[in-house]
């Protein structure tokens, strides 16, 4: 077995195929700030999903908004993960990533230690 580095002369090493252009004729009428605005959503992971649903927590559009406003307020401070603390339920979301990590009750949230945390948010509605 031979182990030198053999040369590829220029040309060889020069010759790349041209890249697909993808074309998104859906999207050619956005402008930059409203495509990063949709990737900042609020995502919601399966496993927060699940325990949503399980937990019997329901959050209508307008709390949904509130949260993403100040988890995105928060992250302008540096935090990176947060615990959201509303009159129904208590959200551990990760700022950094704009996800809602999982839910969880006002009983059960009560009795826990949160950890890995680094700011909280208090809504009252």
């Amino acid at each position: 077995m031979d182990h030198r580095i053999h040369q590829v002369p220029r040309q060889q090493a020069l010759q790349f195929p041209a890249p697909n252009k993808v074309k998104h004729p859906e999207n050619h009428n956005l402008d930059f700030k409203s495509i990063l605005k949709e990737q900042q959503e609020l995502k919601v992971s399966k496993h927060a999903s699940d325990r949503l649903q399980e937990r019997n927590i329901h959050l209508d559009d307008s709390q949904w908004k509130l949260i993403h406003e100040k988890v995105t307020e928060a992250k302008q401070k540096g935090v990176t993960d947060s615990l959201v603390v509303m009159n129904n339920a208590a959200l551990l979301v990760s700022a950094k990533n704009n996800t809602v990590v999982t839910a969880m009750n006002l009983e059960e949230a009560s009795n826990r230690i949160f950890t890995n945390i680094n700011g909280t948010i208090l809504i009252n509605e």
